[in-house]
């Protein structure tokens, strides 16, 4: 840090020419804060398509034809784009010149590609029975099963697109102050949690593909057809926030010191994956253990977000996917439980302040969420067991049917649901404004430092989704396996959040970089 101030005054040591284009000055005041509402709220419509793709989109590929034990494979899509997609567009718009600005560009395009994903993913099923698929039946689909991995590859790109330059134009809109950073931070994650609210409650409607008819056909279903239709609304709201803040949030067009001597020196400048190397080794010992309490924190999450779902519907209610209507049941109250659990989320949000200062603190705020996490993974097992224990049966034509599950056992599970929304805000929330904050003070422009930190939220989802399936799998088929290592995880994250960000810990850097911006 002190470094930095040192070359900033007497100009001693330059940063790297491949740096200098994410330098500016002077530095403009930060905005008014409704432009930062404007742009987090754009959170909101990106969330939607999430908090439908978190809730429906496993039982739907298995519906296509995917076994369960396989389905976890579908999500390595998102980290392998995220881990190149959101690194690159941070890095390329810390130095975009565009007359529109330095994100806005990114921020539309990411916005067309999500429509058009979320419209292919709806019509994977027509357009394979169309093809060729068979419609009906539980045999594989492989044409559709085909259009949907490309579809979720291309919405993958596009959420990874969105977000990170919608996270760095709100530091960008900030200014040096980390206090706004920091709302500008919870903002995003209290509008994801207006999203996720808003999109678990259209899942978990079973009748409004009545209001788009279009959306039922013969090879699509009603589910299928639900589905495609809070894809549709997802898109007009998402370009509806969208445009709105892309119109009345104007940038300013970036101006890049010393562009004669970037224009002269541009052929040797470094190519992205060597800045990625230089950025890395250029970060702080507190930016370092951010990344490692990341990693794990979204260890014990993925199982969850991947699975919370088809636990409720095959553990919870005792459904088989596709045979009787208990497993659809308990997915409708997964989407139930998701919309509490978002309400709660976008409350605590809102309080994330208060509750650091109630803490002592940034980071024992985050290792007692952390903690909090680790019990309600830890009592899914408990849920489970009970639920077991006390599934009634009924028999029709010889066949034995389960009942739903007890008011106490479902009131249970949806008490998990909602407890884990708290330590969802914060995990949202802190990890982002610490990197924003930490960027400040460093030679590494908000894109690609966001970036960074987003390889620690991928590269963990690459481990649960490559891993999960044959864990499970190994243990009967369940996904009670995977909550046990994100339990396990989510403990160790809270540990190493106590003692290692302890030294230096981040409340004296923010107060350093807080004294620094007044200077």
């Amino acid at each position: 840090m002190e470094v930095g101030n040192v070359s900033m005054k007497t100009h001693k040591l330059p940063p790297p020419p491949a740096l200098q284009l994410q330098t500016q000055s002077p530095e403009p005041p930060p905005r008014p804060i409704w432009q930062i509402i404007m742009v987090a709220a754009i959170a909101a419509g990106v969330q939607f398509g999430w908090a439908l793709q978190l809730s429906l989109l496993t039982p739907y590929v298995q519906l296509l034809g995917i076994p369960h034990t396989w389905s976890s494979f579908i999500w390595l899509c998102g980290p392998i784009s995220g881990m190149i997609v959101q690194p690159v567009v941070g890095y390329y718009s810390d130095g975009c010149t565009s007359r529109f600005g330095r994100r806005r560009p990114f921020i539309a395009g990411g916005a067309i590609l999500v429509a058009f994903a979320v419209v292919l993913i709806g019509y994977a099923a027509d357009i394979g029975v169309a093809s060729g698929d068979k419609a009906g039946g539980k045999t594989a689909k492989p044409r559709a099963i085909s259009v949907f991995v490309v579809g979720f590859w291309i919405l993958d790109v596009a959420n990874n697109f969105l977000q990170g330059p919608c996270r760095a134009l709100l530091a960008d809109l900030s200014g040096s102050n980390s206090g706004r950073i920091r709302t500008g931070n919870s903002l995003f994650a209290f509008f994801m949690a207006v999203g996720n609210v808003l999109g678990y409650a259209a899942g978990s409607y079973t009748h409004l593909y009545r209001f788009l008819p279009f959306t039922k056909t013969h090879a699509c279903d009603i589910y299928c057809a639900n589905l495609k239709t809070c894809f549709f609304i997802s898109i007009a709201l998402l370009m509806t926030i969208t445009i709105l803040a892309l119109t009345m949030v104007k940038e300013e067009v970036f101006q890049p010191e010393n562009i004669e001597e970037e224009k002269s020196s541009a052929p040797k400048r470094m190519v992205f994956f060597v800045e990625m190397i230089g950025a890395l080794k250029e970060m702080s010992r507190p930016m370092w253990i951010l990344l490692l309490v990341t990693c794990l924190n979204w260890i014990a999450w993925f199982p969850f977000l991947m699975f919370d779902t088809d636990w409720m519907g095959r553990e919870v209610y005792g459904g088989k996917l596709g045979e009787g209507a208990m497993y659809n049941r308990g997915v409708r109250a997964g989407a139930l439980g998701l919309m509490l659990n978002s309400v709660v989320s976008g409350v605590a949000s809102l309080s994330i302040s208060h509750l650091a200062r109630i803490c002592g603190g940034v980071k024992r705020l985050w290792g007692t969420v952390n903690l909090l996490l680790a019990v309600c993974l830890a009592m899914t097992i408990l849920v489970t067991k009970v639920a077991e224990s006390s599934r009634d049966f009924t028999t029709a034509n010889g066949t034995a049917t389960p009942l739903p599950p007890s008011a106490g056992v479902k009131g249970g599970a949806l008490a998990v649901f909602a407890v884990l929304g708290i330590p969802l805000s914060v995990t949202f929330a802190v990890p982002c404004a610490l990197a924003s904050i930490l960027s400040n003070n460093s030679n590494v422009g908000q894109g690609l430092s966001l970036g960074v930190l987003n390889l620690a939220i991928v590269l963990p989802q690459m481990v649960v989704s490559i891993l999960s399936g044959p864990w499970d799998a190994l243990f009967g088929g369940g996904n009670l396996p995977a909550f046990v290592v994100g339990a396990i995880a989510a403990a160790i994250s809270g540990i190493l959040a106590f003692t290692l960000l302890s030294s230096p810990p981040p409340d004296v850097v923010l107060a350093k970089v807080s004294e620094a911006a007044m200077h």
